[in-house]
């Protein structure tokens, strides 16, 4: 790919940024019928763009690498050398809108595949996701960081603009009436206007800041205009139809102009200069406004407000992140694994970066030294690793075969597994070591295993002939049926340590019940909309479960029985472990050399 440089154009005569697909080029709008200058090329599907011009900074989203990158662009004379592109935000679906907040130096973007708006910082780093609600094909992002308000539209069922808060507060539908696909959006930040572009419709209108006062700029004869963005007096728009840029007055709509034509495929456009980024005073600019992590420009004194990463939680300073997430959700699907905070509303996942998975089924993890457990039916194994990917392990790869369960006692430091192939329940060390099979008899498919540490005795379930759910000390012994009666598949099980309830999701039955841990109460919590329970799990006053044909991850309170789901549409989904990152209960012991037990202290809640 290149990178140039132009020299500066004639006064009042801006340079045209805009994505090609293929390339990002910069024209200038008085010479359109020139070539345009490639400033970068190479490249797969680039939709939207923006620039931070102060710094230098180009910005682009690549639709097919489902990515944000950026490269440095600079205007010194011609010929500079060419610039690295960078990725800056990976792990995206369909990342058709971005913005670049110059004063903030933020970095904002749509993903209408996901439906949510993102923020992070320029180099992608602590990324929040700011609104996932109500968004069905959000699209164009326009941002004034001045006044601390972002606009964006949506042309989905309800097609619409929007405005709120750069940082998230505020939201308000501003247009919803006689619009069908708002493609581009671009502010006027002197006259305190907003501008859009209809390619159902076929006009551009502008309107009050507000969404009052609307007025029509172009009507008729724009066969599909797509982006749009403004300089002085002047509208450009790009439109897929004609290959072309486009330009009229901003006032009146008159004196319209096809300015470059022959384009490959013109998707987003902006003016490229810095009068279109001025460089007001900003909160955030001085000690990032006190916050130790993202500082977001606000509409409300004092205009700025601290957030945290996505699933952090901010401190009752306002100021402050925690260092990560208390409560996570850790998700199995068949060829990653995730991670989901419970500590914040918006349920976000994220893939852990872990390599080489075939078929993860069973998921767990230890709170003590924070590794996670997963067995995988493919490459017939048991794994572990720390939540960032890093000191991944084999621990188990001999004689499994169909590993459906595994359970870690974080107090005694050992590793329990159910083997519905070899029909067998086995327990090693944490680290693979000391392998022994406490049960091997009476097993037909052995599923689900969870512990009661404290308590010294281990649960499991059987889906075969004769269905059941059994409890047995953790050394074997002492075995005994808990419930036979009334089961199908049970798939899932789970403790409740602090109110001694035993619970279990039944993907024949279509049930999710609960009893107490000496057997007796046995009563039905859940019996509706659950076609194929597989993957269980408690925290606090939830049961969490996946649902194999809903391709869902729900929770209901264990209570009020009230439902919500935490992750829809998202298919192979299998185990799933609902923990406190580091908080456990019990004391754990360890063996001195002269075999002597000691107890640890309980780690920090």
């Amino acid at each position: 790919y290149l990178s140039l440089t132009l020299p500066p154009p004639p006064p009042g005569v801006p340079l045209l940024l805009y994505a090609n697909r293929r390339d990002l080029r910069l024209v200038d709008a008085a010479h359109g019928r020139a070539n345009a200058t490639v400033v970068v090329g190479g490249l797969e599907d680039a939709a939207a763009v923006d620039y931070v011009y102060a710094q230098g900074l180009v910005y682009w989203s690549d639709v097919s690498e489902e990515a944000i990158k950026r490269t440095t662009f600079n205007q010194s004379g011609p010929g500079s050398a060419a610039a690295a592109q960078t990725v800056v935000v990976s792990g995206l679906a369909s990342p058709d809108g971005l913005a670049c907040d110059w004063l903030g130096r933020k970095l904002y973007w749509t993903d209408s595949e996901t439906n949510r708006i993102e923020v992070a910082e320029l180099d992608g780093s602590l990324r929040r996701v700011l609104f996932w609600q109500d968004l069905d094909q959000p699209r164009a992002i326009s941002l004034d960081p001045g006044r601390g308000y972002m606009y964006w539209t949506d042309w989905g069922e309800v097609p619409k603009i929007e405005r709120a808060g750069m940082d998230g507060t505020n939201r308000a539908m501003i247009i919803d009436k006689e619009i069908y696909w708002p493609n581009g959006l671009t502010l006027d930040y002197s006259q305190e206007k907003l501008y859009w572009a209809d390619a159902k419709f076929n006009f551009i209108h502008r309107s009050n800041l507000d969404g009052t006062g609307r007025e029509v700029v172009v009507k008729g004869d724009l066969p599909h205009p797509f982006a749009l963005t403004l300089y002085e007096e002047t509208l450009f728009w790009t439109d897929w139809n004609t290959h072309s840029i486009h330009s009229c007055q901003k006032e009146t709509g008159e004196d319209r102009k096809k300015v470059h034509s022959d384009i490959f495929s013109p998707m987003d456009i902006h003016v490229y200069s810095q009068k279109r980024q001025p460089l007001l005073s900003s909160p955030c600019s001085v000690n990032n406004g006190g916050c130790s992590h993202l500082c977001l420009l606000s509409p409300i004194t004092p205009h700025y407000q601290c957030a945290c990463p996505t699933g952090v939680q901010l401190l009752e300073d306002s100021k402050t992140c925690r260092d990560g997430p208390t409560q996570l959700l850790l998700l199995a699907r068949r060829t990653d694994l995730r991670r989901i905070s419970l500590d914040t509303p918006d349920f976000t996942d994220i893939i852990l970066p872990t390599d080489d998975i075939r078929h993860a089924i069973a998921i767990d993890y230890d709170p003590v030294d924070g590794h996670i457990y997963w067995t995988d039916d493919d490459v017939r194994a048991i794994r572990r690793s720390y939540l960032d990917g890093s000191d991944a392990q084999f621990i188990v790869t001999s004689q499994v075969n169909h590993p459906d369960g595994i359970a870690v006692d974080w107090i005694a430091r050992n590793l329990y597994w159910t083997d519905t192939g070899t029909d067998r329940i086995e327990v090693t060390r944490l680290n693979g070591t000391m392998r022994k099979i406490l049960i091997s008899e009476d097993l037909d498919e052995p599923r689900a295993i969870v512990l009661d540490p404290v308590a010294g005795y281990m649960y499991w379930t059987d889906w075969g002939e004769v269905p059941k759910i059994e409890r047995a000390d953790l050394d074997g012994t002492e075995r005994l049926v808990m419930v036979n009666t009334s089961l199908g598949w049970p798939n899932g099980l789970a403790l409740d340590y602090t109110d001694r309830m035993i619970y279990w999701g039944d993907a024949k039955t279509d049930k999710i019940e609960v009893m107490c841990m000496d057997g007796s109460g046995r009563r039905i919590l859940v019996e509706d909309k659950l076609p194929h329970i597989f993957g269980f799990t408690l925290l606090g006053d939830y049961v969490y479960w996946t649902d194999w044909q809903r391709r869902s991850i729900e929770r209901v309170h264990k209570h009020t029985t009230e439902r919500e789901f935490i992750i829809d549409q998202l298919p192979d989904l299998m185990g799933l472990k609902a923990t406190y990152v580091h908080q456990t209960f019990g004391r754990y012991y360890i063996c001195t050399p002269d075999l002597r037990l000691v107890a640890q202290p309980e780690p920090d809640p």
